[in-house]
């Protein structure tokens, strides 16, 4: 069974910075893809960055240039260096990973982001 616990949200400034961490155990598919999405309230979760197990990254357009993801293959941990936070930033930050097929989805339990104005 994959687990996946995320940390590094808080309380930050407007223009601050954050950086997530997501750790996966469990059945690691080889090939699979990492992402962090994003929850405003009463708003749909969002894909704000993902990237493969071969570095591709891919990014959602309102943190392009802000938000940058990285992960680590050996440790099976995925990053998301958030620079230049806006209050509309603000929200429940998920890790996800599915696996090349995308017929499986693993969700971590979240992680508060909040920025002040």
């Amino acid at each position: 069974q994959v687990q996946l616990v995320e940390s590094g949200g808080g309380l930050v400034q407007a223009g601050g910075s954050l950086r997530l961490s997501c750790a996966a155990s469990g059945g690691i598919f080889s090939s699979n893809i990492m992402g962090w999405y994003r929850q405003a309230p009463g708003k749909q979760r969002e894909k704000a960055a993902s990237i493969t197990s071969g570095g591709d990254t891919s990014y959602g357009d309102s943190v392009k240039g802000r938000f940058t993801i990285s992960r680590d293959n050996d440790k099976n941990t995925v990053y998301l260096q958030m620079n230049s936070l806006k209050p509309e930033d603000t929200g429940v930050y998920y890790c996800r990973l599915r696996d090349a097929t995308g017929i499986y989805v693993y969700w971590g339990q979240g992680t508060q982001v909040t920025v002040s104005s």
